[in-house]
Protein backbone atom coordinates (compact mmCIF):
# COMPACT_ATOMS: atom_id res chain seq x y z
CA UNK A 1 0.00 0.00 0.00
CA UNK A 2 0.90 3.21 -0.92
CA UNK A 3 0.29 6.62 1.12
CA UNK A 4 0.25 10.51 0.83
CA UNK A 5 -0.52 13.06 2.66
CA UNK A 6 -1.55 16.68 2.22
CA UNK A 7 -1.58 19.69 5.50
CA UNK A 8 -4.00 22.41 4.19
CA UNK A 9 -4.17 25.56 5.69
CA UNK A 10 -4.46 29.48 5.41
CA UNK A 11 -5.16 31.98 7.89
CA UNK A 12 -8.38 30.45 8.50
CA UNK A 13 -8.85 27.15 6.74
CA UNK A 14 -7.14 23.93 8.03
CA UNK A 15 -7.39 20.24 7.44
CA UNK A 16 -5.78 17.59 6.60
CA UNK A 17 -6.43 14.92 3.48
CA UNK A 18 -4.54 11.06 3.32
CA UNK A 19 -4.38 9.61 0.41
CA UNK A 20 -3.81 5.85 0.05
CA UNK A 21 -3.75 3.03 -3.29
CA UNK A 22 -3.39 -0.44 -2.96
CA UNK A 23 -1.62 -2.21 -6.15
CA UNK A 24 -2.78 -0.63 -8.83
CA UNK A 25 -6.30 -0.05 -7.82
CA UNK A 26 -8.05 2.90 -7.47
CA UNK A 27 -6.77 6.06 -4.51
CA UNK A 28 -9.01 6.94 -1.61
CA UNK A 29 -9.02 10.32 -0.06
CA UNK A 30 -10.10 10.95 3.41
CA UNK A 31 -9.74 13.26 5.88
CA UNK A 32 -11.47 16.77 7.31
CA UNK A 33 -11.22 20.39 6.19
CA UNK A 34 -12.37 22.95 8.86
CA UNK A 35 -13.49 26.74 9.02
CA UNK A 36 -15.34 26.57 5.41
CA UNK A 37 -17.82 28.79 4.89
CA UNK A 38 -20.91 26.28 5.11
CA UNK A 39 -22.35 24.63 1.20
CA UNK A 40 -19.94 23.40 -1.59
CA UNK A 41 -16.44 23.91 -1.98
CA UNK A 42 -14.50 23.14 -5.51
CA UNK A 43 -11.84 20.22 -4.46
CA UNK A 44 -8.76 19.66 -6.38
CA UNK A 45 -5.52 18.08 -7.32
CA UNK A 46 -3.47 20.83 -9.20
CA UNK A 47 -0.72 19.66 -11.68
CA UNK A 48 2.57 20.52 -9.75
CA UNK A 49 3.46 22.00 -6.22
CA UNK A 50 4.55 25.90 -5.61
CA UNK A 51 2.77 26.94 -3.00
CA UNK A 52 5.44 29.53 -2.22
CA UNK A 53 3.49 32.15 -2.65
CA UNK A 54 0.63 31.36 -1.09
CA UNK A 55 -2.39 29.39 -3.14
CA UNK A 56 -2.47 31.92 -5.43
CA UNK A 57 0.72 30.17 -7.24
CA UNK A 58 -1.03 27.38 -7.34
CA UNK A 59 -2.70 29.19 -10.81
CA UNK A 60 0.83 30.82 -11.98
CA UNK A 61 0.86 28.82 -15.49
CA UNK A 62 4.21 30.00 -16.77
CA UNK A 63 5.62 31.08 -13.94
CA UNK A 64 8.40 29.50 -12.14
CA UNK A 65 8.93 30.10 -8.37
CA UNK A 66 12.29 29.28 -6.48
CA UNK A 67 11.83 29.01 -2.89
CA UNK A 68 15.60 28.16 -0.72
CA UNK A 69 16.59 25.02 -2.98
CA UNK A 70 13.34 23.57 -4.11
CA UNK A 71 11.66 24.66 -7.82
CA UNK A 72 8.27 23.82 -7.48
CA UNK A 73 5.28 25.22 -9.85
CA UNK A 74 1.79 24.05 -9.42
CA UNK A 75 0.16 25.17 -12.72
CA UNK A 76 -3.32 24.06 -13.44
CA UNK A 77 -5.68 21.54 -12.46
CA UNK A 78 -3.75 17.73 -12.29
CA UNK A 79 -5.08 17.06 -16.16
CA UNK A 80 -2.46 14.20 -17.88
CA UNK A 81 -4.88 13.47 -21.05
CA UNK A 82 -5.69 17.31 -22.07
CA UNK A 83 -9.28 17.06 -21.57
CA UNK A 84 -11.54 19.26 -20.67
CA UNK A 85 -12.64 20.59 -16.68
CA UNK A 86 -15.58 18.40 -15.36
CA UNK A 87 -17.14 16.01 -12.53
CA UNK A 88 -15.60 13.04 -10.83
CA UNK A 89 -17.83 10.69 -12.49
CA UNK A 90 -17.48 12.09 -15.85
CA UNK A 91 -15.10 10.34 -19.02
CA UNK A 92 -14.52 13.88 -20.04
CA UNK A 93 -12.44 15.38 -16.67
CA UNK A 94 -9.25 16.62 -15.41
CA UNK A 95 -7.56 13.97 -13.63
CA UNK A 96 -7.58 16.15 -10.57
CA UNK A 97 -11.33 17.40 -10.58
CA UNK A 98 -11.99 15.98 -7.32
CA UNK A 99 -16.08 17.45 -7.47
CA UNK A 100 -16.82 19.36 -4.33
CA UNK A 101 -16.50 18.55 -0.50
CA UNK A 102 -19.32 19.92 1.50
CA UNK A 103 -19.12 21.84 4.75
CA UNK A 104 -21.61 22.14 7.35
CA UNK A 105 -23.05 24.28 9.32
CA UNK A 106 -19.71 24.08 11.67
CA UNK A 107 -17.59 24.97 8.91
CA UNK A 108 -16.27 21.47 8.74
CA UNK A 109 -15.88 19.52 5.60
CA UNK A 110 -15.33 15.25 5.71
CA UNK A 111 -13.47 14.25 2.98
CA UNK A 112 -14.54 10.90 1.69
CA UNK A 113 -13.70 9.79 -1.87
CA UNK A 114 -12.09 7.14 -4.26
CA UNK A 115 -10.88 8.10 -7.39
CA UNK A 116 -9.09 5.76 -10.06
CA UNK A 117 -7.86 9.30 -12.15
CA UNK A 118 -5.38 10.24 -9.30
CA UNK A 119 -2.87 7.14 -8.93
CA UNK A 120 -0.17 7.56 -6.07
CA UNK A 121 2.21 5.41 -8.27
CA UNK A 122 3.16 4.47 -12.24
CA UNK A 123 3.58 7.60 -14.61
CA UNK A 124 0.89 10.01 -13.56
CA UNK A 125 1.11 9.67 -10.07
CA UNK A 126 0.06 13.09 -8.10
CA UNK A 127 2.72 12.50 -5.39
CA UNK A 128 4.34 16.18 -5.74
CA UNK A 129 1.37 18.21 -6.60
CA UNK A 130 -0.65 20.45 -4.82
CA UNK A 131 -4.50 19.40 -3.41
CA UNK A 132 -6.50 22.95 -3.59
CA UNK A 133 -9.71 24.08 -1.51
CA UNK A 134 -11.79 26.55 -3.29
CA UNK A 135 -14.04 29.25 -2.11
CA UNK A 136 -17.17 28.18 -4.24
CA UNK A 137 -19.12 25.05 -5.62
CA UNK A 138 -17.02 23.44 -8.65
CA UNK A 139 -19.84 23.41 -10.95
CA UNK A 140 -18.33 20.48 -12.58
CA UNK A 141 -18.16 22.29 -15.71
CA UNK A 142 -21.80 22.01 -16.32
CA UNK A 143 -22.56 25.72 -15.55
CA UNK A 144 -21.77 27.67 -18.69
CA UNK A 145 -19.69 30.31 -17.23
CA UNK A 146 -16.63 30.57 -19.46
CA UNK A 147 -14.63 29.22 -16.64
CA UNK A 148 -16.72 26.13 -16.33
CA UNK A 149 -14.73 23.65 -18.61
CA UNK A 150 -11.19 25.03 -17.44
CA UNK A 151 -11.74 25.51 -13.51
CA UNK A 152 -14.75 24.30 -12.55
CA UNK A 153 -15.53 28.30 -11.72
CA UNK A 154 -14.88 27.25 -8.40
CA UNK A 155 -13.72 30.60 -6.85
CA UNK A 156 -10.56 31.53 -4.82
CA UNK A 157 -8.34 29.45 -3.67
CA UNK A 158 -8.98 29.20 0.50
CA UNK A 159 -6.20 26.71 1.41
CA UNK A 160 -3.75 24.66 -0.16
CA UNK A 161 -0.94 22.47 0.84
CA UNK A 162 1.53 24.57 3.24
CA UNK A 163 4.23 22.25 3.30
CA UNK A 164 5.79 24.19 -0.07
CA UNK A 165 2.42 22.30 -2.14
CA UNK A 166 4.15 19.28 -1.65
CA UNK A 167 1.55 16.27 -1.46
CA UNK A 168 4.48 14.11 0.82
CA UNK A 169 4.38 10.30 -0.55
CA UNK A 170 5.27 7.62 2.06
CA UNK A 171 5.87 4.42 0.53
CA UNK A 172 7.91 3.33 -2.89
CA UNK A 173 7.81 7.65 -3.90
CA UNK A 174 9.80 10.28 -1.99
CA UNK A 175 9.54 14.23 -3.17
CA UNK A 176 12.05 15.22 -5.06
CA UNK A 177 14.25 18.54 -4.32
CA UNK A 178 16.30 19.84 -7.27
CA UNK A 179 19.17 22.27 -6.77
CA UNK A 180 18.92 24.93 -9.50
CA UNK A 181 20.96 28.27 -10.14
CA UNK A 182 19.81 30.93 -6.85
CA UNK A 183 17.45 33.03 -8.71
CA UNK A 184 14.31 34.19 -7.00
CA UNK A 185 12.16 33.81 -10.16
CA UNK A 186 12.33 32.50 -13.96
CA UNK A 187 9.83 33.68 -16.18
Amino acid sequence: MVKAVAVLASSDVKGTIFFSQEGDGPTTVTGSISGLKPGLHGFHVHALGDTTNGCMSTGQVGMLCLWGELFCVVGPHFNPAGKEHGAPEDENRHAGDLGNVISGEDGVANVNVTDSQIPLTRPHSIIGRAVVVHADPDDLGKGGHELSKSTGNAGGRVACDVRNGILMGFGVHECVKVALPPRKMLL
